[in-house]
């Protein structure tokens, strides 16, 4: 084995769960206990002063440890899955050179994946000309539309996207268009350049729902208007791809007065669900790679068990790969 082969398996541990699972505080409670630091892998963090809606983690929370891929971008900048994968892999590499344990955390399956398994994305340039066609065709049938369009021509591509991130379907029915092949196709993928270990946290679907619902009440007191008020007083449209994060663009047509505050926290807790629903598109419960664990009082003595159990021998049986723990 030569030493560029070393470097690309060093460990990578994933955390990974369906929204209001609990991942913020385990992962915090894991990073303290195996010397970890935590990647962002959830596309809703990457936005300055998007805080509330998100359930981003404290400054408190990041105090404790160190996260990467948290307020990166300003919520009219766009970043790419491209550009994600770029700096995410150029920040666990910072990790490790501190001799430190990344742990990629989040939720948005499309980003882990793309980290994880050497996704090389669709090389299709943009068509800008195409792009503005499937805009304004979205102007026209609306965004559940245009993602029905999108769901005829590739159905896995379209089971993993949220209908009403617009940017997104555009995106996968421009390269279906130009290139002639299926979006969900052209995720060119090679060996995974890390050692990973992988950990998948679940709840019953009740017990998840109830937090989600509480979840979202506890935005709501916790000035969940008033930020997106203070957002769109800034000059940050609602129509900008940010705002597809749930939460926002509901409580934006209630600022508007287009609904009432009860359809905007009902609208929330359904889109919430959906959600749920979609992102248990990317990880299987019969996954042989997922360490399922049950969220429960035991479940950070078990992850922890079990990350330094991957730490001391590998997860690579035909190739042992010397770790630096």
């Amino acid at each position: 084995m030569n030493e560029g082969s070393l470097i690309q398996r060093l460990p990578l541990v994933v955390i990974l769960g369906p929204t209001a699972v609990g991942k913020t505080e385990i992962s915090i409670q894991i990073a303290e206990q195996v010397g970890g630091e935590i990647v962002s892998a959830d596309s809703r963090l990457f936005y300055r002063g998007m805080d509330i809606g998100t359930a981003k983690p404290t400054l408190a929370e990041r105090d404790r440890v160190p996260h990467h891929l948290i307020d990166v971008a300003d919520p009219d900048e766009t970043w790419s899955l491209a550009l994600y994968q770029q700096q995410a892999r150029e920040t666990i590499a910072r990790i490790h050179e501190r001799k430190r344990l990344p742990l990629l955390v989040g939720g948005t399956g499309q980003y882990i994946r793309a980290v994880i398994q050497g996704w090389q994305v669709p090389g299709v340039k943009p068509d800008t000309r195409l792009r503005g066609a499937l805009e304004s065709w979205a102007g026209e049938i609306g965004a559940q539309g245009l993602h029905q369009r999108l769901a005829i021509l590739d159905p896995l591509a379209a089971s993993t996207m949220d209908a009403r991130n617009v940017r997104r379907t555009v995106r996968a029915l421009e390269v279906i268009l130009s290139s002639g092949k299926r979006f969900s196709e052209q995720r060119q993928s090679g060996p995974s350049p890390y050692n990973l270990l992988l950990i998948g946290l679940i709840r019953p679907r009740t017990e998840l729902y109830a937090r989600i619902d509480a979840r979202i009440d506890a935005m709501l007191e916790a000035g969940l208007v008033e930020e997106v008020r203070s957002l769109l007083e800034r000059g940050y449209p609602s129509d900008l791809p940010s705002f597809s994060a749930i939460g926002y663009r509901e409580v934006s047509a209630y600022l508007r007065g287009e609904i009432a505050l009860d359809e905007a926290i009902q609208q929330m807790r359904r889109a919430t669900r959906v959600f749920v629903r979609r992102q248990a598109n990317w990880f299987k419960p019969d996954d042989p790679q997922l360490h399922w664990l049950p969220m429960g009082e035991n479940t950070l003595a078990e992850a922890t068990a079990i990350i330094r159990h991957f730490l001391a021998c590998g997860q690579d049986d035909d190739e042992k790969i010397p770790l630096i723990w």
